[in-house]
Formats: C-alpha cells, sequence, structure tokens
C-alpha cells in the first residue's frame, strides 16, 4: 500500500486556525506514512471532485457556515470510504449543519478554562489508543453534546462525569476518528496529543474493505 494521500484543512474564527494547522502538520509529518496537503480556509476544495485524489482530510475549523456544494463534497466523500481526522474545534464547525454534526458524531457546547486535566483510557486494545496510560494535558476541554453509539477510547471528568476525549464512528463505508485536544498550538504540540493525531489518522486513513 502506498503512502495515505491526506489533506489538513484548517480556517474559521476564534482559534489559531494557522498555528494549530501547522502543528498538525509537523506532527503528521513525522510519521513516514502520510502524503501531506494543507489548505486553509477554502471551502470550494471540499467540493466534488476536489477531494478524490485523497484518502484522508484532517479537520481543524471553527464555527462559520457550509454552503451546500462543500457539505454535500465532504460528507459524501467521507462515506465513499475514505478518512475524516477532526481534532479540536472540528466539533464546533458550522453549528447550523446537522448532516455535519452526525458525521461527526457530536458537536461542542460549553468549556471550562484552560487548564491542566487528567485523560483517562477506555479502551487500550483500539490501535489508536492502544500501550496508552493515563496522561494530564494542559488544554481546553470540550464539554460535547454526542452520539451514544460513537466508540470512546478515552475521556475525562467534568463535573465527576466522564466525557469523552477521543471517539471513533462510521459514516457510510468512511471511518470517521474525533480528538477533542489541540486548542492552540502549544497543546497541539503536547507528546500524547501528537501520538493520538498520528495513530487517528492512520486508523481514519485506512481503507476498510
Amino acid at each position: 500500500m502506498g503512502k495515505i494521500k491526506t489533506l489538513v484543512f484548517s480556517g474559521g474564527e476564534i482559534h489559531d486556525y494557522k498555528g494549530c494547522g501547522q502543528a498538525a502538520m509537523e506532527a503528521l509529518s513525522a510519521r513516514e506514512e502520510f502524503d501531506l496537503t494543507y489548505i486553509e480556509n477554502d471551502l470550494d476544495a471540499l467540493i466534488a471532485p476536489k477531494l478524490d485524489p485523497y484518502d484522508l482530510i484532517v479537520f481543524y475549523y471553527t464555527v462559520g457556515t457550509i454552503p451546500d456544494a462543500p457539505k454535500n463534497g465532504l460528507l459524501n466523500y467521507v462515506a465513499s470510504g475514505k478518512g475524516y481526522a477532526g481534532f479540536h474545534s472540528a466539533a464546533d464547525s458550522f453549528r447550523d449543519c446537522p448532516e455535519y454534526r452526525a458525521m461527526v458524531g457530536g458537536h461542542f457546547i460549553t468549556h471550562p478554562a484552560y487548564r491542566q486535566f487528567q485523560v483517562s483510557i477506555v479502551d487500550g486494545d483500539h490501535p489508536i489508543t492502544k500501550d496508552m496510560n493515563e496522561f494530564y494535558v494542559t488544554d481546553e476541554q470540550y464539554i460535547l453534546d454526542y452520539d451514544p453509539r460513537v466508540h470512546v477510547l478515552a475521556s475525562a471528568l467534568w463535573k465527576g462525569k466522564a466525557m469523552p476525549v477521543v471517539w471513533t464512528k462510521p459514516w457510510g463505508k468512511g471511518r470517521v476518528f474525533y480528538l477533542s485536544l489541540g486548542h492552540n498550538p502549544d497543546s497541539a504540540k503536547d507528546a500524547n496529543f501528537k501520538v493520538l493525531l498520528q495513530r487517528g489518522a492512520l486508523w481514519a486513513g485506512t481503507p476498510t474493505g
């Protein structure tokens, strides 16, 4: 099998999408499995058939709106058997688009202050979290409304309840990976963040059939 042709797509408002997009590029370029392309803010790049050359899209985008053509291009691309790996604000993209939220598997509700918190591994047998132990991060914890059918791999406590940090799910024939960490470039350079993004992208970008 050749390299995973990967589009890293960042943009939107609020967050440092340039810094986080570059941090994602750095993390993924440390693995030889990825052939990387980087695009900022150009939603037209999602219009069919422009995504066809890629096996995987890594996504970091905050709020904004998505017109029907790029929305359908992205959703159909993943459903056709391709991979989607979103991190942090990928769960806060396109708030008025229920189809996008359904694909991701959940969406942002609120967050406590940027702080240190503990992440626990829920499924230590999955290839994304295999052999990982609980760890501390300094990041912005996302509190999410999520589909209970997602497969939670890691979580963190919020007000005494476990809130997902990492999950996977199907979308049609495609694979969806979501990682809630990565608020800013510093947190996106955390060693555990890098491992989870690399492994999640490998998993999502590997064909299921």
